[in-house]
Order: structure tokens, then C-alpha cells, then sequence
């Protein structure tokens, strides 16, 4: 027994020993990874900031959409003040973009409400295929986009048109 019991505790010891020697390899191996992904992290910021000082030079050339002086006098009455022109034309870069997603998702609207208007008039064949957008259309897409639409009207004097709108953002 004596014999026996030597050698289940040194194979018990050996265990514990290859257990060891698995955890510390272990160890390395993550020590190596941690190693290489900070070596990664590094070379795709600069890749990033080679990217971001490209986009930001091309913004020079680019035209936007919405006039620089437009959003220079929004910026200001903000209180923003800014000498950079690529800044100036990356917010009018995203306003346009914001725009652009709310006009499609107005018509994403419009076309909904009115396949749903020609569901209940079958009978009838129209033959006017225009979209007609409206108030309520334009609403639900700025909804999404976190804006609120409440509706109030007030006559126009000059023109004699009631209008309604009122905006507030989040």
C-alpha cells in the first residue's frame, strides 16, 4: 500500500504539474494575442486617421448641397463659431444625408398610405399615378428620426392658406 499510495500521488503530482504547465502556456498565449491586437488596435487607428484626414481634404473640393453661408448663420446662432470650411461642409454633409432620410422615409410613407387608399377603392381604376405628400407623411418620418411634429394652424393673410406646423427636437 505504501508503494501504491507513492505512486498515486506522484501521478496526482504529475497531474498538477501538466495542469500548471497547460495554465501558463495558457497565460502566454493570451499574453501574446493581448500583444498582437494592441499592435493591431495601433495600425488601424492610423489607418483610420489617414482615412478620416482623406475624407476631410476631399471635403474641400465637394460642393454640398446646402450653402456654406446657410449653415456658417445656423452654426452662429447656435453659437458655434468656426473658421475651418471642412467642418462647416461636414455638418452641411449631414444635414443633407438627415434630409435625404427623412424625405425617403416620407415617401416610404406616402406610398403605404396611398396603396392602402387604392386597396379600398378597387372598383374604381386610378388613373393618376402621382404621390401626394403630405403633413401627416412628413410627421411619421421625422417621428422616426426623433423629431416631434405637433400640429396647430394659422391663416396665411396674404396667400389665404391654412398651415399647419410646429416643431420641436429631442
Amino acid at each position: 500500500t505504501g508503494i501504491t499510495l507513492q505512486t498515486s500521488l506522484i501521478s496526482k503530482r504529475g497531474k498538477n504539474l501538466t495542469k500548471e504547465k497547460t495554465r501558463k502556456k495558457k497565460k502566454k498565449k493570451k499574453r501574446k494575442r493581448k500583444m498582437n491586437h494592441s499592435q493591431q488596435a495601433t495600425g488601424s487607428r492610423h489607418d483610420d486617421d489617414a482615412a478620416l484626414s482623406e475624407f476631410l481634404a476631399s471635403l474641400m473640393e465637394y460642393t454640398p448641397t446646402i450653402p456654406d453661408e446657410l449653415v456658417e448663420h445656423y452654426l452662429g446662432k447656435s453659437g458655434f463659431q468656426c473658421p475651418d470650411v471642412r467642418l462647416i461642409r461636414l455638418v452641411a454633409v449631414a444635414t443633407q444625408k438627415f434630409v435625404a432620410d427623412v424625405a425617403s422615409d416620407a415617401l416610404q410613407h406616402c406610398k403605404a398610405r396611398q396603396a392602402a387608399v387604392v386597396k379600398d377603392k378597387r372598383d374604381k381604376q386610378q388613373k393618376d399615378k402621382r404621390l401626394i405628400l403630405t403633413m401627416e407623411d412628413l410627421s411619421k418620418a421625422l417621428r422616426e428620426g426623433i423629431v416631434n411634429v405637433h400640429a396647430f394652424s394659422f391663416y396665411d393673410h396674404h396667400f389665404g392658406n391654412d398651415y399647419v406646423l410646429s416643431i420641436d427636437t429631442w
